[in-house]
């Protein structure tokens, strides 16, 4: 089963407000695989620990049908507030039991979720779901950001990763499976062409109260939250003061750059 850590409203909120959403070179990497391996038409998308939507409104324009389908009710009940997108249907699931017929689905995608799902179940629910040639297409992206203002070098930097070393306690297997890249679920996917795309910066610039909102919606940081919450709000805003005194004791709304180094998982089932 999938693993479920995600489900209260404050969490799903979070996520709604702070993630980042996927970028669009990942979507032109997924769109190109999917049409050299099966082509066109594309016809129905499935993403998979959909979240609040963000990756499933991303990919929606490529495809006549989309369904994002997430364990969590909260996630699902922000995903479905957002309007505009009239081929989008969210659903309550799991990624190891999916609502589809055998060989229905031209492709699976799931975005910084796939290290939450039981590895081996999963791999089979997809391969019975997808078509002839249909996709697989995992993204994610690695524990080594960046964070950048002015001349502060990488100092912005060395106090995140203080910030994840106290987190440190609290990580979980999972989460090892996501800073590895998605490995285990690489070598776990029976088809015979897969591949992994590494190491593909993007940079968003973002408020700096926005860039401790992301820290909060972390799944570590959320478990010592549970913990100790004292300790875990003293932490947060710490670092957040850190950063503000780095820069130059600037104002909560003054804008950082964030860099994340996305990776992305692809297989094609065979014919």
């Amino acid at each position: 089963m999938a693993t479920r850590m995600f489900e209260g409203k404050h969490h799903a909120t979070l996520y709604q407000k702070y993630r980042f959403a996927p970028p669009d070179e990942l979507k032109t990497l997924i769109l190109d695989y999917l049409d050299k391996k099966k082509g066109p038409p594309h016809l129905l998308a499935v993403d998979l620990g959909c979240g609040t939507g963000q990756n499933t409104r991303l990919m929606a324009p490529l495809f006549k049908e989309m369904v994002g389908i997430d364990v969590s009710e909260s996630q699902v009940e922000e995903a479905r507030a957002v309007p505009g997108f009239p081929n989008i249907t969210y659903r309550v699931g799991t990624a190891e039991k999916l609502p589809f017929p055998d060989g229905s689905v031209d492709v699976i995608l799931a975005a910084s979720a796939a290290h939450w799902f039981h590895t081996e179940n999963f791999v089979k629910e997809a391969g019975r779901v997808l078509k002839p040639l249909g996709c697989l297409a995992l993204m994610g992206f690695g524990k080594n950001m960046e964070y950048h203002y002015g001349n502060c070098e990488g100092r912005l930097t060395d106090i995140f990763n203080e910030f994840t070393d106290a987190l440190l306690p609290y990580t979980s297997k999972q989460v090892a499976i996501a800073d590895s890249a998605l490995q285990e679920v690489l070598d776990a996917i029976p088809f015979p062409e897969k591949e992994r795309v590494d190491n593909l910066p993007v940079t968003y610039k973002v408020p700096v109260q926005n860039a401790v909102g992301f820290f909060e919606s972390f799944s570590m940081f959320q478990a010592y939250e549970r913990a100790d919450p004292t300790a875990a709000r003293a932490l947060l805003e710490t670092t957040q003061r850190r950063f503000l005194e780095e820069m130059g004791d600037v104002s909560p709304e003054m804008e950082l750059d964030v860099v994340l180094k996305y990776f992305c998982v692809l297989a094609c089932k065979p014919r």
